[in-house]
């Protein structure tokens, strides 16, 4: 079963559809390449899927009664030139109760963050340093 539907609606933008939840998402392509910059960029996407993927996070959490709620992450995508590509991405995660947690909580959270299929999926070039912010 298919997991979207993307429409070209024109202008440099994208419309896709989840399909088992019918939620949308708008893109546009970014000002510095000929778009409006109104909505993520496919590259924004991409680099902000990394921070999203880190939910798995959220299972160790959960398995290991680790209260990481409100935690938030800032990302950060640099892009490169010839070919034009997504060069690193940054990820700065804060963690609301950061001083509550045990050294074996934070080895937990880091490898599961640090084994998210979104991480192991993107191409070794791209660089994606994570600061958890202990």
């Amino acid at each position: 079963m298919a997991t979207s539907k993307v429409i070209y609606t024109g202008g440099l933008r994208t419309q896709a559809t989840h399909l088992k939840s019918g939620t949308e998402i708008i893109t546009d392509a970014p000002v510095d390449n000929q778009g409006k910059g109104e909505a993520f960029s496919p590259t924004d996407l991409l680099a902000t899927s990394l921070a999203n993927g880190m939910t798995i996070m959220g299972i160790a959490a959960r398995a290991h009664h680790i209260d990481m709620d409100g935690t938030t992450a800032e990302v950060t995508k640099i892009m490169a030139a010839d070919p034009r590509r997504v060069a690193e991405i940054h990820v700065k995660l804060n963690f609301p109760k950061k001083d509550s947690y045990t050294d074996k909580e934070k080895k937990i959270l880091e490898h599961a963050g640090l084994t998210c299929p979104v991480n192991l999926s993107l191409h070794p070039a791209i660089k994606r340093p994570i600061d958890f912010g202990w």
